[in-house]
């Protein structure tokens, strides 16, 4: 039996370069990996605030218009005008036609914007009708 001083070291030098190049190259791979990891992360960040701020502009544009119509069986034309921390709202409603008619009609805009990285506006508008004391809405747009 031999012993381990008379192993040959002379195969080992290669197989020593073989792993050196295949440590470089995984920890190669691993480094850009990391970097689409990060790449797609920050993408992903990006599309979460634009939607976010798409849905808080929406609510914004709807408590406006909910604001403006606080009075609307009993006054003929109302106005709302908000700031928060979210952002600015302002909605209007008036009231078409005869006032005394129980069939009067009317229109509400919403219209809000977003603070903070992302501006984004939305409106929101209604169209309705009176019967008697009931409030109907016939039309509703949403616009972004």
């Amino acid at each position: 039996m031999q012993s381990i001083r008379f192993i040959s070291r002379g195969r080992t030098e290669s197989q020593r370069g073989f792993v050196l190049v295949i440590a470089l190259v995984l920890a190669i791979l691993y480094f850009m990996l990391m970097a689409l990891v990060m790449i797609d992360s920050s993408r992903a960040q990006a599309e979460a605030q634009r939607y976010r701020a798409r849905v808080v502009s929406a609510a914004l544009a709807e408590n406006a218009a909910e604001l403006a119509c606080v009075q609307m069986v009993t006054t003929p034309s109302g106005m709302a005008q908000l700031e928060d921390s979210q952002g600015t709202m302002m909605g209007t409603y008036r009231r078409l036609g005869s006032d005394t008619s129980t069939q009067a009609r009317f229109e509400v805009n919403g219209e809000a914007q977003t603070k903070g990285l992302l501006n984004q506006k939305a409106t929101v508008f209604l169209e309705g009708h009176f019967d008697g004391n009931q409030i109907h809405i016939d039309f509703a747009r949403h616009s972004q």
